[in-house]
């Protein structure tokens, strides 16, 4: 819904739409481009100079051809030596040696789709970058050296009594300072010209070569372009494990003993890899073989193999079984020797021992060859692994890093059973050697493999079974561990030696073939022709053995591999269990099968009973066929057992046979269980396969009649079968597909191109072969699924396109021998869909071009056979494509990338065989081919537009496989045809957007369609930028020249040709076509009715981006000639940009920045500006750094905001990359060019290009070092939360689409951007990486970058700047432009810059100043404070390089002063304020380096011969010791940087020094505003803004008298008494008129209502909203006589909502807390000036006397050191003779609030009693022997009153007491006191409202309960009990009695209430309560009825105030 708008506008065409058109064409048409290749032959290259020749045209080498020779892993090629080989076998040899054909375009690599721009590349380019130099870097690095001063010298001295620096020390100090070195021509008096052109050569010395190497790399995310070459085809291999076995050692030696290594998975019940056969048997033990043994092969002396483990699992096993020589007995008789016997009894058993090697040496010689099982064990794998653990890796390895592009690949096929919860993995462990010592005896009644899973299972258990067992004690050491990526000396399965084999004498490792647990999917590259694997199952016969041999007809072969220790190629016999009822099962064989393929090739299996005693029977052979229909015969036989010998030529039949005269065991029934397995590359294995490509050969060969199975096909038939066949290969088995997946299309290809002569006749299979091929690439696109890379391509199947498809029938060689074209051609006639007359016809027409027709056709015949031998791969494919149906095109479409890549490919081979690379682009294809491209283009981009809203994956895929063919077209075909099919697939776009629910979805289509296209590597020549662009041809002018016709700087009309070249008009679309389209696509998405499109916003910047990138990093336009051509593409983005301005993020932070130059320049057209009114008048702000106007106020007189159109905001990473594309076409571009543009712009345009360069100065500011730190713990956040989207990617729950879309509408870590303080220095930044624990080089490195950034970034807009005022020069409105340009300059001498950056921009502020003095001097104050300020800041720099800089400036800024009026008091008045700001506020603030420049101004004032006749250096001289005076008051202030009281107090007493001068005050009042607003002190912040409003009303009132303003201070008495102190000026001191004084933005009315709207601020922020009323009454008469109703609104809102905070605080609930006081006093001399001063402390609300106490001991104890400081812990008068001098004292004492009964009658709510405070009171109980508590008659109690010198709140949280008063209460009075304190709480209690009974009954338990110590009855005890004689004790006697007749009435009244509240349960309390009550009624009863004699005659009353204390006695204790 929210891009509705962009598609209303769309179709109907919105002014923003409309003003960027020309030629009457909108920007959401596309124009038509021009004739790219008409254009070229108009122009040729060499038409242009130099290096822009290459921009031209394409070069010549673009594309070709190369041959890359296929990789052999082996040292031999492994195939077949030239022979007589069947038409499979050949095809196969064939296939796997020819080399891969590659089209290689040559500059490809230069693509950003190729070469993207990553974070990797990036920080490579970034290496030996300079070090920028920052003040906030150097002063963090500073560390504070030690103080110069003693303790005694640091102590807190009273600020009040310090006198200031005398001047004569202050110049003492300051001539002998040394001066920074002087800038040698600064005093010169040279011609402007010379001085710019001087400070242009200096700005061009050492700036980067690109500077978007110093932005972070574009975002990886939205690179739909990106590509990478596929891997060429490779073996595959699963994890690869070594086991070497290094030794094998038995208790005792007396035979041989062999080894067998394999893989089982128990969960899949598989062996999953070939037998390892090793021998570690000694010499000795091997010369008892001597007689069965030749001389063994190197292959077969291996002792170590390589097991490959494609689905690795916790459940693989590997199993070692142990051989010896079959000998007599059982196998547990054979086995028991080993089990009883010991190493250590050999002496013991020499006898047994020599006996059995005898009998051992018998067998060896007699059966050696034959084997029977031993014993066997297992280890289990996962158990390796696991304990190995994982290898340590150091923490900042690459693999822990974000992966790159190319690195994101879909797992693979070995990876995908690793994504369970059995996660395991065998790549990456430690290697392992283990020493097994327990073997389990080869039981003899379980042999088989079923029987082994079932021990194996057992194993994993904790309580095996086989534990129990005795185990065959040996020691077998081996190895384990990963293998390594090229092991020497390796051995293939094939017994291949595998590269690098240096010494082909050395001892192998073995490969060992894998039988995978599960299907691999993955294409055969190698040749292996065929490779059985054998194992069988025999019948129940005793001491059987069979023998296995490889028969070719009657002969045998020797092709079986040897096992160990033996000849590479050895018999095949099994092993034997002597006396094992049942044979040994499971024997297996390997073996290869020759190349030569046999109709009677077979298997002989010889079964045979073995004798010990006699030599064995001659055996019947059994045998299996191994080929059936000449397909391979594999897996399960149960063969018959014949007892006669077959008959010759047995082997033409299967044994199922019953051949005559044999006979049979068991009635030719199956006894015999045999199992083939076959690994081959040339047999498939598979029925439609095998018949396939039997079809295919037979075609070939033309041997007609062939058997098929057991139909015999003729040339009549075969094409009925080679259809159906096609019409098959969909349901042949995924495994085998995949396998022979480059045989099949490489048949399929051939087809298509060379379909089969039949019996003369050309069968036309193109339709067939296309089906079938889209059915075969789907299927093999299924079972790689999980493989497919980021764009859901098949890795294999893009391999293939890119290295074996070849044009069949040609032999690929470089274009120079390239055969002659008509070998090439292809032969396919067209499908049925057009008439074949249509074809005939249309060969004729193109017969006279087409180099491969010689002459026309004579004859029909002739003419079809030429049409034939003229078609193309790539023609076919389109043909079938458009004319193929619906379910064909549906599979097509799915996998349509792969269908163009084949296209492509056979173009290009078309060309590059044919040697067409030289013909005209528009004749290298015929005119139907290019018609049927146009139709396919259209049909698939229907499909995408129509799919969006169905299948976002599909039609995403699809947008993306068009746009790359296109792109791909673009390097082959006429790009003026490409361009028309661009313009084409847009107009489609449009009209679908007309009526599309969900237009983003299409919109961000199309935009990555544009980016795909826009990736080409010579998208610059694509935009013919060397083309001059034509004006437009129609007399209508575009609106943008229309609106500057009046232009401002230009006395002629603007050139229409530079402008069309800055904004996206018609001619510029329609040559930069490209160019066009993508900055249309942004210009749309960020135009503002596109709202909510911040997703095309990101990505259409991106785009631009990306490509910017590239081109900086594209060493073809290095030159900055061309460079500023290709920088020509991009110049509208300034356009789009500046009019984008509203609504990119404000990086200055605060509300109408973005067009404060542009609305100053607006309104300056009518000739009344008010720029000053549109900044805010907060000096503070401008004083901590911030920017120039941290916030914008709007003027009281000041008309309504200019409107402008508000859309989508832009994030801040997407307008901070914008505005690096900004900066990077300022850089790049001709700076003539853009001189005639601004030249060209209206004034309005230009303000707002000037607010377009101050937000980039916002965006790229410097944070430095700290805030880089800082970043790094907030992105722990976003890492977790990546964590959790890569989980939810992997399970598959969230489309990858959805995710990226998702991904770009959070990408930021923090939600929406909000102007929220706290993400000022997080949201400026995208993340390089989301690693948190980034290394201190890494933070080092990102902020030297982003140094370098900030640098560059700021001279771009410095340079800008300089071409802006040499276009004004001469203009009228040449004041406004250069006032908005100075404010430009300001703001970047005002941010975080570097040093080199200031020197330049130092050098740019001094020219412009001595051109222009009038700016700074004649107009408002405001630009030469600024000015002063942000100089003065950098005069005290701690580089020296700046303050050199700076100080230059700050003279020539006096000089030029001086030289207008012969006086500099303006100057010398802001520089004051400013200093005193500075000292005020400026954290890192270094006054030594300030005084060196105030030395270095002095010098220069001192050396300038040209004013040394005048008083100049003089008043130079005045000045520069004042503002020296100023800074030794911030000595102190350094020295009491952490205590924020002593701070404060001399921050006020320089304020207060500054009573004179109204404009200083004002500034330390806004600086102890600040400071206390710091410190959480609002109360204070806001009295500091009531005194300075204060200040300035009284100054207005002595300007003129107007009703509405305050009559000075006293208007403000109602808010705070303490503001009277400043009316203390008079007129007769101060007049407001003199020179400077009073002139500043804040001694206004607009300034008066902005200091009240602060003060309103902070009391609200500080809870005081009674206050605000006070601070409005004075603010609402002002905004009134302004009839300012906007504001009067938001005041009376404001109001509202104090006054109802109010009502919510009034009430039952807690009070507000406004504050806690505390009586401090210091004593001892290490406090100076402090020793014996009393302060009282406002601190926060609810802080306890331990905390303040701890705060300040803590703090004066790391002043003073330990042990110095002792916390006096009572309130007692302190006695200065008793303590240490040498130690520091603090008393602190909690005061509350005092006050007398008549100010109670005012002071009626809680507020009333927390405001304008100034007696407080405490309390000290002490007895006379010093004692602080006795007993009742004893008990004294001091009552201490403490004034001070002003009323809290006050503008410091510390006063000093003024007055002190004390007064001791005596026994009775304080008794007094008790009963009324618990008279008062039982009142309270009883009236309590609503009542609490829980509360009355505790304060009644508390009065009348019989077990209270000191309790009411004691007291009347002690002191009515007599009557006292003094008689001056009777008032107080009576009054104690009176208080008691009262506290008894109140415990009436308190029993009554009890009694109405309490429930039956309490009764009995209560009775106990009255009886208590009773009890003490009758004690009191006859103290209270005693009568004293007369009073004496009362004193006269008094008004007893809190400021005279007369009334109390003072007590002589």
């Amino acid at each position: 819904a929210e891009v509705r708008k962009q598609v209303s506008r769309e179709r109907s065409g919105s002014p923003h739409s409309g003003r960027r058109s020309s030629l009457g064409v909108p920007l959401t048409e596309v124009i038509e481009p021009l004739d790219f290749e008409d254009v070229l032959l108009s122009r040729p290259p060499d038409a242009e100079p130099g290096p822009l020749r290459d921009l031209v045209e394409f070069p010549a080498d673009d594309l070709e051809l190369l041959l890359q020779p296929r990789e052999c892993r082996t040292t031999e090629p492994g195939i077949p030596e030239d022979g007589k080989l069947d038409a499979q076998v050949r095809a196969a040899v064939e296939m796997y040696t020819e080399d891969w054909v590659i089209v290689h375009r040559r500059y490809q690599h230069l693509s950003v789709a190729y070469s993207p721009v990553t974070t990797e590349t990036q920080r490579e380019r970034q290496k030996g970058l300079p070090r920028q130099v920052f003040e906030q870097d150097v002063s963090g690095e500073e560390k504070s050296g030690p103080e110069d001063s003693d303790d005694s010298q640091r102590c807190s001295g009273s600020p009040d009594d310090t006198p200031r620096s005398s001047g004569a020390s202050g110049i003492f100090d300051l001539r002998n300072l040394a001066a920074d070195s002087l800038l040698p021509a600064l005093l010169e008096r040279a011609a402007p010209e010379d001085v710019d052109r001087r400070n242009e050569a200096l700005r061009r010395q050492h700036r980067p070569q690109a500077l978007l190497t110093l932005y972070p790399a574009p975002d990886e995310d939205e690179a739909m372009e990106r590509c990478s070459r596929p891997e060429p085809p490779r073996e595959h291999f699963g994890q690869r494990i070594l086991v070497k076995c290094l030794s094998l050692k038995f208790e005792i030696e007396i035979e041989p003993i062999f080894g067998i290594l394999a893989l089982y998975d128990v969960r899949e019940k598989k062996k999953i890899s070939e037998n390892f056969y090793f021998d570690l048997n000694s010499d000795s033990m091997k010369g008892l073989l001597r007689a069965h043994g030749t001389h063994p092969a190197i292959s077969t002396l291996a002792r170590s193999a390589i097991f490959s483990v494609t689905y690795p699992s916790p459940d693989i096993f590997l199993v070692i079984k142990l051989e010896k020589v079959l000998q007599q007995g059982d196998i547990s008789e054979c086995c028991e020797p080993y089990m009883v016997m010991k190493e250590a009894d050999t002496a013991k058993n020499k006898e047994k021992l020599e006996k059995l090697r005898l009998a051992a040496e018998q067998f060896c010689t007699r059966l050696g060859r034959y084997r029977m099982p031993f014993a066997w064990t297992a280890v289990h794998l996962a158990n390796i692994v696991s304990s190995a653990g994982q290898p340590d890796r150091d923490s900042d390895s690459e693999g822990e890093r974000r992966p790159t592009w190319t690195d994101r690949r879909r797992r693979g096929p070995q990876d995908r059973a690793s994504s369970g919860d059995d996660a395991c993995s065998f790549s990456g462990f430690r290697p392992a050697t283990l020493t097994v010592t327990n073997f389990f005896k080869q039981e003899a009644e379980r042999l088989s493999d079923e029987d082994l899973f079932k021990f194996l299972a057992d194993m994993r258990r904790p309580s095996s079974l086989l534990r129990r067992l005795r185990p065959v004690t040996a020691q077998l050491k081996i190895d384990i561990s990963p293998a390594p990526e090229n092991p020497h000396f390796c051995l293939s399965p094939e017994l291949l030696h595998v590269k690098p084999y240096p010494d082909p004498r050395a001892r192998p490792t073995k490969e060992i073939l894998e039988f995978p647990a599960r299907e691999v999917y993955a294409p055969h590259t190698s040749y292996r022709y065929g490779r059985r694997h054998f194992s069988s199952r025999q019948g129940s016969v005793r001491n059987l053995a069979v023998r296995l041999q490889y028969m070719a007809g009657e002969d045998p072969s020797q092709v079986i591999f040897g096992k160990s220790s033996c000849g590479e190629w050895a018999r095949g016999d099994t092993p034997v269990g002597f006396t094992v009822e049942r044979p040994i099962p499971e024997p297996c064989w390997t073996l290869r099968r020759p190349r030569c393929r046999s109709a009677r090739e077979h298997l002989v299996l010889r079964p045979c009973t073995t004798a010990l005693s006699r030599p064995l029977r001659p055996p019947s052979p059994q045998w299996i066929p191994l080929l059936q229909h000449g397909r391979l015969r594999t897996g399960p036989f149960c063969l018959p057992v014949s007892v006669d010998q077959p008959p010759p030529s047995y082997s033409v039949l299967t044994p199922d046979v019953a051949l005559p005269g044999m006979r049979w065991v068991d009635g030719h029934k199956g006894v015999f269980s045999v199992e083939l397995t076959a690994v081959s590359s040339v047999h498939p294995q598979d029925l439609h396969l095998d018949k396939f490509f039997t079809l295919v050969h037979v075609l070939e060969e033309g041997t007609f009649p062939f058997r098929l199975k057991d139909t015999v096909l003729s040339e009549g038939t075969v094409e009925q079968e080679l259809r159906a066949s096609l019409a098959s290969l969909r349901l042949a088995s995924p495994e085998p597909l995949v396998a022979f997946s480059h045989h099949v299309l490489d048949k399929l290809v051939r087809l298509v191109v060379r379909p089969p002569i039949i019996g003369g006749q050309i069968v036309n299979l193109g339709r067939g072969a296309f089906e079938a091929m889209a059915h075969v690439v789907s299927l093999v696109h299924r079972s790689l699924e999980t493989a497919q890379d980021t764009r859901g391509h098949c890795p294999q199947l893009a391999a293939y396109v890119h290295y074996a498809f070849r044009l069949p029938g040609t032999e690929p060689g470089l274009p120079g021998g390239a055969p002659p074209v008509t070998v090439q051609a292809a032969t396919l006639a067209r499908g049925s869909g057009r008439p074949a007359s249509l074809y005939l016809a249309r060969s004729k027409s193109i017969s006279s071009s087409n180099p491969d027709l010689a002459v026309a056709p004579g004859s029909v015949d002739d003419e079809v056979s030429r049409i034939l031998a003229s078609k193309l791969l790539h023609e076919e494919l389109a043909l079938q494509w458009v004319v193929s149906s619906s379910a064909v095109r549906e599979a097509v479409l799915q996998h349509a990338w792969f269908f163009f890549q084949l296209m492509v490919k056979s173009m290009a081979l078309h060309l590059l065989l044919g040697q067409r690379l030289d013909t005209p682009r528009k004749l290298r294809f015929p005119g139907r081919f290019l018609d049927d491209i146009a139709a396919l283009v259209g049909s698939v981009g229907l499909e995408v537009t129509t799919r969006v809203h169905k299948d976002v994956e599909l039609a995403e895929r699809l947008n993306a496989s068009l746009a790359f063919f296109l792109s791909d077209l673009l390097s082959l075909a006429d790009r003026g045809f490409v361009f028309s099919l661009v313009r084409a697939h847009y107009k489609q776009v449009a009209t679908r957007l007309q009526s599309s629910p969900n237009p983003a979805a299409l919109l961000t289509l199309r935009m990555e369609f544009t980016r795909i296209l826009c990736s080409h590597e010579h998208y610059v020549t694509l935009n013919l930028p060397c083309c001059p662009l034509s004006p437009p041809a129609s007399p209508s002018p575009s609106v943008s020249s229309t609106t500057s016709q009046s232009s401002t700087f230009s006395s002629q009309a603007p050139d229409p040709k530079v402008t069309s070249m800055f904004e996206l008009s018609g001619p510029f679309r329609q040559q930069h076509f490209l160019a066009g389209l993508l900055l249309t696509e942004l210009a749309l998405a960020l135009d503002p009715e596109a709202e909510g499109a911040s997703v095309l916003h990101k990505k259409a910047i991106s785009a631009v981006h990306s490509l910017l990138c590239s081109h900086d990093t594209d060493s073809r336009y290095a030159e900055a000639a061309v460079k500023a051509r290709v920088a020509e593409l991009y110049l509208p983005l300034l356009s789009i940009a500046r009019d984008t301005l509203p609504r990119l993020h404000d990086f200055a932070e605060g509300p109408g920045q973005r067009s404060r130059l542009a609305s100053m320049l607006d309104s300056d057209i009518d000739g009344e500006g008010d720029f000053g009114a549109t900044i805010n008048p907060s000096v503070a702000m401008a004083i901590a750094g911030g920017p120039l106007a941290p916030g914008s106020r709007a003027s009281i007189s000041q008309g309504p905001p200019t409107t402008s159109r508000s859309g989508c905001p832009l994030s801040a990473e997407a307008s901070r990359t914008l505005l690096a594309c900004v900066l990077w076409v300022l850089r790049s571009a001709e700076p003539a060019l853009l001189q005639r543009w601004a030249a060209d712009l209206a004034l309005p345009q230009l303000g707002r290009l000037l607010d377009l360069l101050y937000l980039c100065l916002a965006a790229f500011e410097y944070k430095g070092k700290k805030a880089f730190e800082r970043i790094n713990s907030l992105t722990f956040k976003k890492s977790l939360d990546m964590k959790a989207r890569l989980e939810e990617a992997i399970l598959g729950t969230i489309g990858a689409r959805q995710d990226m879309v998702r991904r770009s509408r959070e990408r930021s870590p923090f939600g929406p951007q909000e102007n929220v303080r706290w993400r000022k220095s997080v949201t400026h930044w995208r993340q390089t990486s989301d690693r948190v624990d980034k290394t201190k080089d890494e933070v080092e490195h990102e902020a030297l970058v982003e140094g370098n950034l900030a640098t560059e970034a700021s001279l771009v807009v410095l340079d800008t700047l300089e071409i802006i005022v040499q276009t004004v020069m001469l203009s009228e409105a040449r004041e406004s432009v250069l006032g908005a340009v100075l404010k430009v300059v300001l703001y970047s001498l005002g941010t975080a810059q570097s040093a080199l950056f200031l020197q330049h921009g130092l050098a740019t502020q001094r020219a412009l100043v001595s051109k222009f003095p009038e700016l700074l001097f004649e107009e408002d104050t405001e630009l030469c404070a600024d000015l002063c300020l942000r100089l003065l800041r950098h005069c005290g720099s701690r580089v020296g390089a700046i303050r050199t800089h700076a100080s230059a400036s700050l003279y020539l800024l006096m000089r030029q002063n001086f030289e207008i009026g012969h006086n500099f008091a303006r100057v010398k008045m802001q520089v004051t304020m400013s200093l005193s700001s500075l000292v005020g506020t400026a954290q890192n603030f270094s006054e030594e380096h300030l005084r060196r420049s105030l030395k270095t101004i002095l010098t220069y004032a001192e050396e300038d011969v040209g004013l040394r006749d005048s008083t100049f250096a003089e008043q130079v001289q005045d000045l520069m010791f004042n503002l020296h005076m100023i800074l030794t008051d911030t000595v102190k202030m350094k020295e009491h940087q952490e205590d924020p009281e002593m701070l404060i107090d001399l921050m006020y007493r320089i304020a207060r020094g500054y009573q004179g001068s109204p404009d200083l005050r004002l500034t330390w009042l806004q600086n102890m505003a600040g400071k206390h607003a710091e410190l959480g002190n609002h109360a204070e912040a806001a009295q500091c803004m009531v005194h300075a409003a204060a200040l300035v009303a009284e100054y207005l009132a002595l300007l003129e008298d107007r009703r509405h303003l305050p009559v000075g201070c006293v208007s403000f008495q109602n808010i705070s008494s303490n503001v009277l102190e400043e009316s203390a000026i008079s007129d007769d001191i101060l007049s407001p008129d003199e020179e400077g004084f009073c002139s500043g933005k804040h001694f206004t009315e607009l300034g008066l209502v902005g200091l009240l709207e602060q003060a309103a601020a902070y009391f609200t922020m500080g809870g005081l909203y009674e206050a605000v009323n006070e601070v409005y009454k004075n603010l609402i008469p002002i905004l009134e006589a302004h009839r300012d109703y906007k504001k009067l609104a938001a005041v009376h809102g404001k109001l509202q909502e104090a006054f109802t905070k109010i009502m919510h605080q009034v009430g039952p609930g807690p009070p507000r807390m406004f504050g806690t006081y505390f009586r401090v006093g210091f004593y001892g001399a290490r406090f100076g000036d402090l020793d014996e001063q009393e302060f009282v402390y406002k601190e926060p609300s609810i802080t306890k006397l331990a905390e303040i106490s701890h705060r300040l001991e803590e703090f004066y104890t790391e002043r003073f050191g330990d042990d110095v400081v002792e916390i006096i812990k009572d309130s007692n008068p302190v006695d200065k003779s008793k303590l240490d001098p040498q130690k520091a004292y603090i008393q602190i004492t909690y005061v509350e609030p005092y006050f007398d009964t008549y100010e109670l009658k005012d002071r009626v709510t809680y507020f009333d009693r927390n405001y304008g405070l100034r007696t407080f009171l405490f309390c000290t109980p002490f007895t006379p022997d010093g004692r602080a508590h006795g007993e009742l008659h004893e008990q004294h109690k001091r009552k201490t009153l403490l004034s001070t010198d002003h009323a809290f709140p006050y503008i410091k949280t510390r006063i000093r007491v003024c007055h002190r008063e004390e007064t001791v209460l005596t026994p009775v009075e304080v008794a007094i006191e008790d009963m009324q304190k618990k008279t008062r709480e039982l009142a309270f209690a009883t009236e309590q409202d609503p009542p609490d009974a829980k509360m009355l009954q505790m304060v009644l338990q508390g009065s009348v309960g019989p077990t209270v110590n000191q309790g009411p009855l004691e007291v009347a005890q002690v002191f009515l009990a007599e009557i006292p004689e003094d008689p001056k004790l009777f008032r107080h006697h009576n009054k104690l009695r009176l208080c008691f007749k009262d506290f008894c009435k109140r415990c009436e009244d308190a029993l009554r209430k009890n009694k109405a509240l309490i429930g039956q349960d309490q009764r009995e309390y209560h009775r106990e309560l009255e009886r208590n009550h009773c009890r003490l009624r009758e004690a009191l009863q006859p103290l209270l009825a005693q009568r004293l004699p007369p009073l004496l005659a009362p004193a006269p009353a008094s008004l007893r105030n809190s400021l005279n204390r007369a009334s109390f006695r003072k007590a002589d204790l």
